[in-house]
């Protein structure tokens, strides 16, 4: 049954609302373990002895964009890249983790309002008139998490869940704690300030570099970036999403030369590779096959062969 454009708004108008407002209290009652205990996941990660034959050179932990409601995408765009990747590294493990739910909870799963998201998601996937609005109800609830992220209250929290998510991800994908097997996180729009935020504390934890690459990221001055080895951020000449973002964190700008962005700027540790005419996402975006650049190369081809550069960096590090 269609529902009208009316309904949709006010729905998910109230469901926005209800979202912002509650958005920080599922990292808190992580945090308090309502939803488990905490460390769980650093209970998994027993300390590497000795190294199997066999062991494999590199792991590659993609967080997706604020368009996602679980850890495995339904974009097609998204799929093709992980596709790529896992072609270009066979000697790599290649993990999807969802970066909007300290729990890793997808919204269509166990919550209140899983009914509601079932159905936005629905609603987007069918192409319909309500289509575009369904999405962007789902882009701005997540966007609200990467919001607690940034945070200075709640952001240390759901970093450090973030961090502990990815570690279990990474112990459940073969990791062994204490190889000093370097992690490179891919972070997709919103994804992107999820991983410098949890890249910091994941350093920590596994003792190892951990290099983060931004895919058009929306990311703040976060206090991570002087924890990870370096962050890659890749970025479009027709990409308004991110350069919104830069005006949105004013620790970014050049003349609060204190900031963490701006500390790691100095020491090295962030390197803006443009990406050429690339967009945010869609047609045109850094995921797109049928985009060309004046080399012939498509979008998403020139995007991989980036990522490959940087992955094939950390694995020499990895074999020395």
């Amino acid at each position: 049954m269609d529902v009208d454009i009316w309904t949709m708004v006010t729905i998910g108008s109230l469901a926005l609302l209800v979202g912002g407002s509650l958005a920080p209290l599922e990292t808190l009652g992580w945090w308090a373990g309502w939803y488990g205990r905490r460390g769980d996941e650093l209970a998994l990660a027993k300390p590497m002895v000795t190294e199997e034959p066999g062991q494999k050179r590199h792991f590659l932990v993609f967080l997706t964009g604020v368009h996602s409601v679980s850890g495995e995408t339904f974009a097609k765009r998204e799929q093709s890249l992980l596709r790529e990747l896992r072609a270009r590294f066979p000697g790599s493990v290649v993990v999807e983790v969802f970066p909007y739910s300290v729990t890793n909870r997808a919204l269509t799963g166990q919550r209140v309002f899983a009914w509601f998201w079932r159905w936005a998601l629905s609603m987007k996937l069918s192409k319909r008139t309500l289509s575009g609005i369904a999405g962007m109800v789902i882009n701005l609830r997540n966007l609200w998490q990467v919001a607690v992220s940034t945070d200075k209250r709640y952001g240390p929290l759901y970093n450090q869940g973030s961090a502990e998510l990815i570690l279990g991800a990474l112990v459940g994908a073969g990791y062994r704690v204490g190889s000093g097997m370097p992690v490179t996180l891919i972070g997709y729009s919103g994804g992107g300030q999820v991983a410098v935020g949890a890249g910091g504390h994941l350093a920590q934890m596994l003792n190892c570099q951990v290099r983060v690459i931004s895919l058009g990221g929306v990311m703040s001055s976060d206090p991570g970036l002087m924890g990870i080895h370096k962050l890659f951020h890749l970025v479009g000449r027709r990409d308004v999403v991110e350069r919104l973002s830069y005006v949105f964190f004013p620790g970014r700008w050049p003349f609060f030369r204190h900031s963490h962005w701006n500390q790691a700027r100095s020491a090295g540790r962030i390197s803006r590779i443009d990406m050429g005419p690339m967009d945010h996402t869609g047609p045109g975006g850094y995921l797109d096959s049928n985009s060309r650049l004046a080399d012939s190369r498509t979008y998403l081809e020139a995007t991989v062969d980036v990522i490959a550069g940087i992955v094939g960096e950390a694995e020499e590090v990895a074999e020395t």
